[in-house]
């Protein structure tokens, strides 16, 4: 069985998150979706929310799970038996972070392939910093997410009002 690893913080998970993710559920036998604990930067979501608004995100996926890890990405991908590594590409910044990301990854776990996928044109802007930025000031992100999410990051930031 192929099985692959999208990592990410997902805070939250958006549109071309999804579109990375169905993509790679149609490449590979089985994808997990893996929720970064601690990243390195402020995050709006616990975990255990970005986990399940990402389980609500794939329902009718059936070989797409998601599952948190922390410490090592290729530790986590060594735990659920991967193959490979799924990444979206939007630009090309994205392409140099994620070279550098393959350098290290083939380093640490030379038998784990680094697999990116060019995002959707409508998506090529789109990051979760931006998304909940625009959300914190009102705008329209109704086409960018899910609803259920859009609906949570409205929740989140009429609390924080």
């Amino acid at each position: 069985m192929t099985i692959a690893i999208y990592p990410g913080s997902f805070d939250p998970i958006t549109n071309g998150h999804l579109y990375i993710a169905t993509r790679a559920a149609k490449i590979f036998e089985k994808l997990t979706i893996g929720v970064f604990e601690t990243p390195n930067k402020p995050l709006l979501f616990t975990t255990e929310e970005r986990v399940e608004l990402i389980r609500q995100s794939i329902t009718g996926l059936p070989n797409i799970e998601v599952e948190a890890f922390g410490g090592l990405t290729v530790n986590f991908a060594k735990k659920v038996k991967a193959q490979a590594m799924v990444r979206g590409l939007r630009m090309s910044a994205d392409f140099e972070r994620e070279f550098d990301m393959a350098m290290m990854t083939k380093k640490l776990y030379p038998e784990l392939e680094f697999v990116c996928l060019m995002s959707k044109i409508e998506y090529q802007f789109l990051s979760s910093s931006l998304l909940k930025e625009a959300a914190s000031l009102g705008g329209d992100i109704d086409d960018l997410v899910p609803k259920h999410v859009a609906e949570a990051l409205t929740k989140k930031f009429q609390a924080k009002a």
